[in-house]
């Protein structure tokens, strides 16, 4: 997106706390995520943020990461995956999608989430543009009953503050969201929290005349600096970017927090291999697997047991597996089963 801030400020110095408004550049989605918590636990102003992410999956932090994309379109694609802060569901994030981020206090009086209140200036802005949006009720916002905006809330009670921030499909690939999170439902078993695929569109597409996600991005950001008169540009400091590179590479980055703090969950899947179908049967806790039992019509040379305890206790994580794999020579085991055919099945 282009500089935006020049024509739309103009500053107010202002005795009450200011809110700062940020356009945050940047389009890895494991900065950007500890972007996010750097402002929401280290300032006292309130914060709008607009950014994006390329081609990457967030998902809800309570969520199981594996049962909520399409690990081989994922793979295949280089699509990043990446945990964010808030509950809900997954997202799927291109350049034709923008961000919003509210970081506000909410004093004494307590807070509940209240999606309606961050809601209200996107569906104003789509207003002022000729188009009628809605708040569903829950934490989407809808153009004739489709969604193109997915929000979610953190309330960080330690110093009164919350964490709102949600979707924008200005111009997505709408099949390319589709494919990268579509699962099997039947695949994982457990308690994790399944996304529900719903129908989407993009708000270009309802517009008279498509302004581009930059231009759609100006006018949301002008009516920000027009609800609070004391908002200011803020850009990230060089210390506030240390910080944050700090925090996305011991955490966002990590293996442990995308995917290892998922809930227990169970995973069944077959496959077809030179030597025969082979099919496992697994518990994941805490990102690892905690039980293991291999089935199917393949011949052994040898006991698969003393295999299949010594991956008990292994993180549940492809490369990792098929590292394990090769060091304990589990080709041995199986008559015409490589390490590579093998791992697939625990995936």
């Amino acid at each position: 997106m282009p500089q935006l801030f020049a024509a739309i400020f103009t500053f107010h110095p202002s005795k009450e706390t200011p809110m700062l408004c940020i356009l945050n550049k940047g389009l890895d989605p494991y900065f950007n995520q500890a972007t996010e918590e750097y402002l929401l636990k280290n300032f006292k102003e309130n914060i709008f943020m607009l950014w994006q992410n390329d081609y990457t999956i967030v998902v809800g932090k309570h969520q199981n990461t594996l049962a909520e994309i399409n690990v081989e379109h994922v793979k295949e694609k280089g699509i990043r995956v990446v945990r964010r802060l808030t509950g809900g569901g997954a997202v799927y994030h291109d350049l034709g999608n923008l961000n919003y981020t509210f970081i506000m206090g909410f004093g004494e009086e307590g807070a509940t989430v209240d999606f309606k209140k961050y809601n209200q200036p996107i569906i104003d802005v789509l207003a002022q543009l000729g188009v009628a949006a809605t708040f569903s009720g829950r934490n989407d916002i809808l153009i004739d009953d489709q969604k193109f905006s997915g929000n979610a809330e953190h309330i960080y009670h330690q110093k009164q503050r919350v964490l709102h921030h949600g979707t924008l499909l200005y111009a997505s690939e709408i099949q390319d969201i589709s494919d990268a999170l579509n699962v099997n439902p039947l695949k994982f078993e457990g308690k994790a929290r399944k996304s529900v695929q719903s129908r989407v569109t993009n708000i270009s597409t309802h517009l008279k005349e498509d302004i581009g996600v930059a231009k759609f991005g100006e006018r949301v950001m002008q009516h920000i600096t027009h609800l609070y008169p004391d908002a200011v540009p803020y850009e990230l400091t060089d210390a506030d970017k240390k910080a944050i590179q700090k925090l996305a590479d011991e955490k966002y980055s990590q293996w442990e927090w995308n995917y290892g703090y998922s809930p227990k969950y169970g995973l069944k899947k077959g496959v077809k291999t030179p030597g025969g179908f082979i099919e496992a049967h697994l518990n994941v806790e805490k990102g690892r697997i905690t039980e293991l039992e291999i089935f199917g019509d393949f011949f052994v040379n040898k006991d698969l047991e003393p295999l299949v305890q010594a991956l008990i206790g292994r993180e549940h994580e492809e490369g990792k597996l098929l590292e394990a794999l090769k060091e304990l020579k589990s080709s041995e085991y199986f008559n015409t089963i490589s390490e590579e055919d093998l791992v697939q099945v625990f995936f």
